[in-house]
């Protein structure tokens, strides 16, 4: 749905509630105008004589005129107000900086509103936005109270939650005893989640340090993911949050600089580079942290519950070595080597020469001081180079490990067919990427089951996590990789696995929080906690996947794997 769809909708909302419920006034009417539409919007209902669609029926039955001259409300709507209100909406509409004509208005409209209603106020001066603002709090004074904070967020979240909150106000709601906490530390916060509904205002309210979680940060997400999608802002929380913070409550604040906007064309190699350098480019240290010695960002294979972090990340280039059957001077391709980790296994254990590259310069600088340090610098060439790029095949084997993400249902087959010409006949593939299952009932005229692979574009995974990023259904990868040319041999799914990989991670960031903040400020160590904890509970519930996929470029029939596997 559009904006300017849902701000339609709003506008009928507002329009039924003010003729059920008696505190909605002409000033609530008009200001929803310019606070649901923005200012673009309102500009254009105001200057305009044509009515747009989302208010045809409105204007049909005569209950809602928006005129080049004037903002006029018909006489059957107009009985909820008085002159005065009119009077102070316009006038606020005027301290948005909004032009209402207005000439001959008064005597043109005046008998409209009959004897007893009095006319319309003279509004050649415009009215200083303090005035606007006082008179605003008084008419909101004779109104009552506003409601406690704490109450405006049960209220949008609804009742009975699991979890405890509490306010800036000083306000509480919850179970003494929850195993976590909802702090909402400022206005900002409901300013946040207001103006942007959803994940991507909790999200932003987070990053900002206006919200935070204390506790057990899984068993927050889990019970607001249980009620974000039924979460529908109204007319209603709109006035109990102006009447709280004022209108400017309502105005939407610049989003964290940690909020990514990129340039280009989508998965250009420009643009796609910026797209790595805003999630890798962050600081090597910082990944030390979060990720332990290893320096690994992909799912590790556990080979016991109880297993170290370290002990998985190495299980699992194990795994992929020996999936593609690594022999002594062999030459490996590695697309999207991060920190060289698997580059560096190879070498040392199965004695291939190895041929690395990335997006990320932080990451090749890391990598190459780590291969010159481990004696391995005759082995492994680490390169900041695009996968596009790489001219000097053919290579043996190619893995390409946590970098799919990355490439875009545009460029999936172009991805294949370049890995298809860099490898010899007979060389392996292993393909290591985090995929979804296939959205259930969504099918192609032919019957084949699809699932839509970009990011929301108002998910916080897309804005602030990664960019551009896209998750495919394991079986269209599978019939994207063959029709390149590639034989498909052994899928496995490591589901199961990323949830322990994940909560590990989050143990090193909450343990090394501080020095984490000093070296890329809490705003960026907030978005890998929330992140890196939501995505736990997506893999634990299914609904996200990671799959391996081996495939081989056959030599006229012959694969060069062994009839049954090895690994």
């Amino acid at each position: 749905m559009t904006t300017e769809e849902t701000f339609h909708q709003a506008m009928i909302e507002v329009y039924r509630r003010a003729k059920q419920e008696a505190d909605y006034n002409a000033t609530k009417f008009i200001e929803m105008v310019a606070n649901l539409g923005g200012l673009e919007t309102a500009k254009r209902l105001l200057h305009t004589t044509t009515p747009s669609d989302g208010f045809l029926a409105l204007w049909k039955r005569n209950r809602l005129d928006l005129t080049v001259e004037n903002v006029v409300i018909r006489p059957e709507f107009s009985q909820l107000f008085t002159a005065d209100e009119i009077g102070l909406a316009i006038e606020r509409l005027h301290a948005y900086g909004l032009d209402v004509p207005h000439r001959g208005s008064a005597a043109r409209h005046g008998p409209r509103w009959g004897a007893d209603r009095g006319s319309l106020p003279n509004l050649r001066r415009r009215p200083s936005l303090s005035r606007v603002i006082s008179r605003r709090a008084v008419h909101m004074r004779r109104r009552g109270s506003p409601k406690a904070v704490a109450e405006i967020v049960e209220r949008i979240v609804g009742p009975d939650l699991p979890i405890a909150v509490e306010t800036y106000d000083g306000g509480r709601i919850g179970p003494a005893d929850a195993p976590a906490t909802l702090v909402v530390r400022s206005p900002d916060a409901l300013r946040r989640i207001l103006t942007a509904p959803g994940e991507l205002g909790l999200g932003r309210a987070y990053v900002a340090g206006d919200l935070d979680v204390e506790g057990d940060i899984y068993v927050a997400l889990a019970s607001l993911r249980e009620r974000l999608p039924r979460v529908r802002l109204g007319p209603s929380h709109l006035v109990e949050v102006a009447r709280l913070l004022g209108l400017d409550g309502l105005r939407p604040l610049p989003p964290p600089p940690e909020e990514a906007r990129l340039r280009g064309r989508r998965h250009s190699k420009g643009r796609d580079a910026q797209a790595i350098a805003h999630h890798y480019d962050v600081s090597n240290r910082f990944y030390e942290l979060v990720l332990g010695p290893s320096m690994t960002y992909s799912c590790a294979v556990w080979p016991r519950s109880n297993a170290t972090l370290e002990e998985a990340q190495a299980a699992k280039y194990e795994l992929i070595c020996r999936k593609l059957d690594l022999g002594e001077g062999m030459r490996l391709l590695d697309v999207g080597c991060g920190w060289g980790g698997m580059a560096m296994h190879a070498a040392r254990h199965h004695g291939a020469s190895v041929v690395g590259v990335t997006l990320s310069r932080r990451q090749v600088e890391w990598a190459q001081k780590s291969v010159a340090d481990a004696g391995l610098a005759d082995r492994v060439e680490i390169r900041l180079q695009d996968y596009r790029d790489v001219l000097d095949g053919p290579f043996d084997a190619i893995s390409s490990i946590g970098m799919f993400e990355h490439v875009g249902l545009r460029n999936l087959g172009l991805y294949f067919r370049r890995l298809y010409r860099l490898l010899r006949a007979g060389g392996t593939l292993l393909n290591h990427g985090i995929s979804r299952p296939a959205r259930p009932g969504a099918r192609t005229r032919a019957g084949v089951p699809v699932t839509p692979p970009r990011f929301a574009r108002r998910s916080f995974i897309d804005r602030y996590v990664f960019p551009d990023g896209e998750l495919h259904e394991v079986g269209a990868v599978v019939s994207t990789m063959q029709a390149a040319g590639f034989e498909a041999r052994h899928l496995e799914s490591l589901r199961e696995h990323y949830p322990l990989t994940l909560r590990a991670w989050v143990a090193n960031l909450e343990a090394n929080w501080e020095e984490a903040v000093a070296e890329v400020r809490a705003g960026r160590a907030r978005v890998w906690r929330l992140y890196m904890a939501a995505s736990a509970l997506n893999f634990e519930a299914g609904r996200t996947q990671v799959h391996q996929v081996l495939a081989v470029r056959a030599d006229r029939g012959r694969g060069g794997l062994s009839l049954r596997p090895t690994f």
